[in-house]
């Protein structure tokens, strides 16, 4: 088991790393202003972006649930990884061959290099099953399912179609011999071992690669190809593993992410032909899941990529089939749909075409004419739930009636309320007063939940910590604020005035207690993404670090294209506050103080409050102009 890894590799990685790319694999980001972008926070719910991401500083914050760090913490965070395990996945996307220091070691942890072994048997076995699909005699059936599929040769390209080899050994060879293991082929779920030993895990089916965001391919998706197939299940797909988790891939995403995000807008379809049809005819938004439900971490997923808030007005788009299984999906969908703020809307073709067979049918137009045919999800439920009335009585009228008003909590826009009530007046043959009357009873006796309006939607910075330093937001520390913002997010400037800044100059305790830690460190001469997570090193305070975090990620409120000088003027303030603080108690000093019988005191006060507002007049014109010095 190899030792600690090297100081210096840590700081070379995180230099490499620019961590705006690392969370782009999994949140949409969009600039804020400042050099900061800003995007919704993938480790809590919300609706407004409050998660923001500093790529110069190395730095990310969340004003919503205070979450905070560099690089490394976001991935351990997300994907549950300890802190060797972020630094070897990082190591491997920028290049960097890490070193190790013998001994050191903090306990047992996963191989560093079993992820990346696993993904590289992974791409060596889609290029093998594609390889196959185009050019082996075996693959005739396969070659013949992509052409009736409506497919060519450069679509199944496109999306990586492959066939397994009937044989069931062919992978197995091919990978062993590039150096493999046979642990590594099982538990990746590329094979599987039996009374004969290690077998393929796919045999006589054609392939679908399915692949993280980041293109990596992690699963296989497989469907049935002939009669004497012992598997029955007409799809089969790889069995979660150390780097496939079905909840949490959707298949299509790496080819449609830049769509959704550019255009807020996620089609989501069953199956992997019909991924493929909607992107051949030009509906390139279009993912499914692979071998599971429609689940709230694919929405955690798409939330995070579409920037899904009331700010943004976005579409997810189910297509069903038509008939009563299709039915059921939508009902059930439309049951979890309060993971969405986006508008949710449902495309049924009604003859129960798919989109795959719709393109076949009636070319690509048809399927782009199915999407832009969609309708709202709660219309869908209501004609469901309708459906299931006599609406020529009327008592049957008045129990639909009921029923159906309760979709109005659903609509995401209220102003589109009073429609619904028309349209459920409409289609019952009611009057609609009687409708908007059961919706006003139904209103005032159900207990609300909280307004979504409660969230925070503006773009402004916080004002206030979540933290028991909460009073640390209050406008009387504004400057105090302003100051850390500037040390920690441009501290090669800030060194320059280092000299002239005191401890007195902060007055909030953690703030005090911050800059003691800034003050150990050694300030850098230029630009140094290791300098801010060094210091966050020091620090063990939880109120300290949160302040910290808010500092590194927050805009200052004076944005020019000259940093240095808006750095210089901040801190010159900051000393002007720290002027007029002993200004004001010596003014109050001086007014208590008798100037006959305490003459000697008194002179002496009116002496240095003559040289403090010389003091304060010099700050000020220096926070207008000057050089810095160098």
């Amino acid at each position: 088991m190899a030792g600690r890894i090297k100081d210096d590799d840590i700081q070379l990685v995180r230099e490499r790393a620019r961590i705006d790319e690392v969370v782009e694999q999994y949140v949409t980001l969009r600039n804020a202003g400042g050099g900061s972008r800003k995007g919704l926070c993938p480790f809590h719910d919300e609706k407004s972006p409050s998660f923001n991401v500093r790529p110069v500083q190395g730095f990310y914050h969340c004003f919503g649930c205070g979450a905070s760090g560099d690089v490394y913490k976001f991935l351990m965070e997300i994907e549950g990884l300890t802190f060797v395990e972020a630094v070897e996945r990082i190591a491997i996307k920028v290049g960097i061959t890490l070193n190790y220091e013998e001994g050191g070691n903090t306990g047992p942890r996963r191989d560093p290099q079993q992820r990346p072994r696993l993904l590289a048997a992974h791409r060596e076995a889609a290029e093998f099953y594609a390889t196959t699909l185009q050019s082996s005699p075996d693959a005739q059936a396969g070659r013949q399912f992509v052409k009736d599929r409506g497919f060519d040769q450069a679509a199944a390209e496109k999306f990586g179609m492959g066939f397994a080899p009937r044989g069931g050994e062919a992978l197995v060879a091919h990978l062993k011999a590039k150096g493999f293991t046979d642990e590594e082929l099982t538990v990746g779920g590329l094979a599987a071992s039996g009374s004969r030993g290690l077998y393929d895990k796919f045999r006589g089916r054609v392939l679908w690669p399915i692949r993280e965001m980041t293109g990596d391919v992690v699963g296989f998706g497989a469907r049935r190809m002939f009669d004497d197939d012992r598997i029955e299940a007409k799809y089969l797909n790889t069995a979660e593993t150390p780097i496939y988790k079905k909840s949490q891939v959707l298949y299509g995403l790496d080819l449609a992410r830049r769509s959704i995000s550019s255009s807020s807008q996620a089609v989501i379809v069953e199956g992997y032909t019909d991924v493929m049809a909607c992107h051949e005819a030009g509906v390139t938004t279009a993912i499914a899941t692979s071998g599971t439900a429609f689940g709230e971490d694919h929405a955690r997923i798409l939330r995070r990529l579409m920037l899904d808030h009331d700010a943004f007005h976005g579409e997810v788009i189910f297509t069903f089939d038509g008939d009563e299984a299709g039915q059921r999906a939508a009902l059930k969908t439309f049951g979890g749909d309060q993971q969405f703020v986006a508008q949710t809307y449902v495309a049924v073709e009604p003859r129960g075409m798919d989109p795959c067979d719709l393109r076949l049918a009636d070319g690509d137009a048809a399927v782009r004419e199915l999407v832009a045919s969609r309708i709202p999800l709660y219309r869908f439920v209501l004609d469901n739930m309708l459906s299931k009335y006599d609406l020529d009585r009327g008592d049957q009228r008045v129990d639909a009636v009921r029923e159906a008003v309760s979709l109005s909590s659903a609509i995401r826009d209220k102003s589109k309320v009073d429609e619904l009530l028309r349209e459920i007046a409409g289609r019952v043959g009611t009057d609609i007063e009687q409708v908007r009357a059961e919706h006003r009873r139904r209103s005032t006796s159900s207990p609300k939940g909280a307004p979504a309006a409660a969230a925070a939607t503006s773009d402004a910075a916080p004002t206030a910590l979540p933290s028991p330093a909460v009073n640390f937001g209050l406008p009387q520390f504004a400057d105090e604020r302003e100051a850390l913002k500037a040390i920690v997010q441009h501290p090669h400037l800030a060194g320059w005035y280092a000299d002239d800044i005191g401890d007195n100059d902060f007055t909030h305790p953690v703030s005090k207690q911050l800059w003691t830690h800034i003050q150990s460190m050694p300030w850098p001469t230029g630009p140094d993404s290791n300098w801010l997570p060094r210091l966050s090193d020091t620090i063990e305070d939880l109120d300290v670090k949160r302040v910290l975090s808010i500092a590194a990620v927050e805009p200052m409120r004076a944005r020019e294209n000259n940093t240095e000088a808006v750095v210089k003027s901040i801190i010159v303030r900051l000393q002007m506050m720290t002027c007029g603080r002993k200004l004001a108690d010596l003014k109050s000093k001086l007014q208590r103080t008798n100037p006959i019988d305490q003459a000697e005191i008194y002179n002496r006060m009116f002496g240095e409050l003559i040289a403090l507002e010389q003091q304060f007049r010099l700050l000020r014109d220096r926070s207008l102009g000057g050089d810095a010095p160098s």
